[in-house]
């Protein structure tokens, strides 16, 4: 029997086709809610996604999100397009819900929209992304422009990205906020040179998340941003997991830690992803790809114990 969570090649070639021809055509589709958020079953249902409460609502968010930057940013009917859906389905399946993209990552918004517009069930994603630009109108229309390739009449996160025009943008997100538009208001970076501006504005400002840069071999969020979410009651989301990209390449020749098979982490990318969310400030960690592979590999990692501080050490000693 057809596993009902999954794509069928049927719907990916409908939709792809059609996602061409909205283009072509210059037209929208139809705006679709997301609902509340819910695992769904499947055949790895038993896969429990570990959760971490989100503290300015007690909302319990999975562990392990993905990041659509560059594998989303792909063109319909392209190779790279057809494997999304089945990124999507690993994603749910095991229990994972936030999706975070950005107008500045290309076609990754739309690419986002048009697949979970078709999904079946309904798809349980928690929906995040970003406002990039100058002036309020500029923000209200760039966002507005979110929406809809999104093909939602609800965000679950909006974020001013890189703090850019903070002090313009802010106002309209808590309004939107009130009215229900978006569910979550954050503010991201992804570099330790802005860690100054990202700690004044968290202090001088309620704000439900921040996204920011960390990874086992990137841990200067440690000292001062991370206990500062704690006491703000900040929720946290990590990009840039596994760092530049070379800390996996490093890692690669290295025998695992004996106690892997008790975390039940079975490569590095999952240690490192283990590494971030033991963390007890962070909420999620987003690591992007466009391959299912990767996507189950990484979903696992919020599956089982996480780490003690001894294991915690122990990676930092072998990463030096």
């Amino acid at each position: 029997m057809t596993d009902p969570t999954l794509f069928t090649r049927r719907r990916l070639l409908a939709v792809a086709a059609g996602a061409s021809a909205a283009l072509a055509l210059g037209f929208a589709l139809a705006g679709v809610s997301p609902p509340p958020i819910s695992a769904i079953p499947g055949k790895r249902g038993d896969r429990k996604m570990l959760t971490r409460t989100i503290p300015s609502s007690g909302e319990a968010l999975p562990m392990i999100g993905i990041g659509t930057y560059r594998g989303f940013n792909v063109a319909p009917g392209s190779d790279e397009y057809k494997l999304l859906p089945q990124v999507l389905d690993e994603l749910f399946l095991a229990g994972g819900t936030l999706i975070d993209s950005s107008p500045m990552y290309g076609r990754a918004e739309q690419s986002t929209g048009e697949l979970l517009s078709i999904h079946q069930p309904r798809s349980p994603a928690f929906l995040a992304t970003k406002v990039w630009t100058h002036g309020k109108k500029a923000g209200i229309a760039q966002m507005e422009d979110s929406f809809r390739l999104l093909q939602t009449d609800r965000i679950d996160l909006m974020q001013i990205h890189n703090l850019l025009d903070w002090k313009t943008h802010l106002p309209t997100l808590r309004q939107w906020k009130e009215q229900g538009r978006i569910r979550y208001v954050g503010v991201t970076h992804y570099t330790s040179s802005a860690y100054d501006e990202v700690e004044a504005v968290l202090k001088a400002e309620a704000l439900d998340f921040l996204q920011i840069n960390y990874a086992l071999d990137d841990r200067a969020v440690e000292s001062r941003l991370l206990p500062l979410c704690r006491e703000r009651g900040v929720a946290v989301i990590c990009n840039r997991p596994f760092g530049g990209g070379g800390l996996l390449g490093r890692l690669r020749d290295k025998p695992l830690p004996g106690w892997a098979g008790e975390v039940q982490a079975s490569s590095w990318a999952q240690l490192a992803l283990k590494f971030l969310i033991s963390h007890p400030a962070v909420t999620c960690a987003i690591p992007g790809t466009g391959n299912p592979k990767y996507m189950k590999e990484n979903a696992a990692a919020a599956v089982g114990p996480l780490l003690t501080d001894a294991q915690r050490q122990q990676l930092i000693a072998l990463v030096g």
